[in-house]
């Protein structure tokens, strides 16, 4: 099998690295050259095999992935498919699945978890569109998704936009999540009664009921920087979360603790918050997320 793969950004370069090494000939294209397998996306695609194409596009969501959208557009034919596996808005899919459909062209949307860790541990994947399109991509699939039963790494939640919408849902529960954690760190720094803040943390790690790999990955960061003392408390929000709170206003859904974190991250901006340096720390460890520098580091 051999695909195309537009952007080869942290998580672009990585998924053709683990695709290539289940044996799926990958011919990348990004704007940057040291990196790319190509010299333009019409190259790129001139270079797959006749038939039913696959173009995987990794890049950011918005006006990026609208060019390339537009770009494939006039470059493929009917029978070929389009996987958008960015942080797009779900609502993005309708429209890129119809403009896609006028030349037979087949459109999957992919909301991809894993972060930097993909490469070795695999990527969670959540897709939308029509299951023909699933089944001539599933090799595709099964590549990038971590090892064991497909269903604990793989769902066709449903049709064009449900992948971007279930992976929304997902970020919205990582913010949460990383909330939580980041608070409880706060709170055992807080009182000088607790002599082993790190330790305790990784006492967690096994055993009890909060253990989880984001718990491993706070651990992680404490031991890399201990205090937290080189990062600032500056946490960025890249829109899933924004997005999730609009969805359960519209739909009447309550989600407290959503949206608490997602307005702790606004907090976050504002003030010096031991608990904000702990989730800027963890999207960092997950994703490679850039950070901001402590004043005092």
């Amino acid at each position: 099998m051999h695909i195309g793969l537009v952007g080869l950004g942290k998580m672009g370069a990585n998924m053709r690295t683990r695709l290539r090494g289940a044996g799926i000939e990958v011919t990348g294209y990004d704007r940057n050259p040291d990196v790319s397998d190509a010299a333009s996306v019409a190259e790129m695609v001139d270079a797959l095999p006749a038939g039913e194409r696959i173009v995987w596009v990794m890049v950011p969501a918005g006006g990026p992935t609208d060019a390339v959208v537009d770009e494939l557009a006039g470059l493929l034919s009917a029978g070929d498919i389009v996987i958008e596996g960015g942080n797009s808005h779900f609502a993005d899919d309708a429209r890129h699945a119809e403009q896609l459909a006028g030349t037979g062209v087949g459109y999957l949307d992919c909301g991809v978890s894993g972060g930097v860790w993909g490469l070795e541990n695999g990527y969670g994947l959540m897709v939308g569109g029509d299951e023909q399109h699933v089944r001539a991509a599933l090799p595709v699939f099964d590549a990038l998704r971590p090892e064991g039963p497909r269903e604990e790494g793989f769902v066709h939640a449903g049709d064009v936009g449900a992948g971007h919408y279930a992976k929304m849902v997902h970020n919205g529960i990582e913010y949460g999540l990383m909330q939580a954690y980041a608070e409880g760190f706060e709170l055992l720094e807080a009182k000088d009664i607790v002599k082993d803040v790190p330790g305790t943390l990784k006492a967690w790690t096994r055993g009890t009921v909060v253990r989880s790999w984001l718990l491993e990955l706070l651990v992680l960061a404490l031991e890399q920087d201990p205090g937290l003392g080189q990062i600032s408390d500056w946490v960025e929000d890249s829109g899933e979360g924004r997005w999730t709170v609009d969805e359960a206003i519209d739909s009447a859904v309550p989600v407290p603790v959503i949206s608490a974190a997602l307005f702790a991250r606004f907090a976050s901006r504002q003030g010096a918050s031991p608990a904000m340096k702990a989730v800027a720390a963890l999207r960092q460890q997950f994703g490679g997320h850039a950070t901001k520098p402590s004043a005092d580091g």
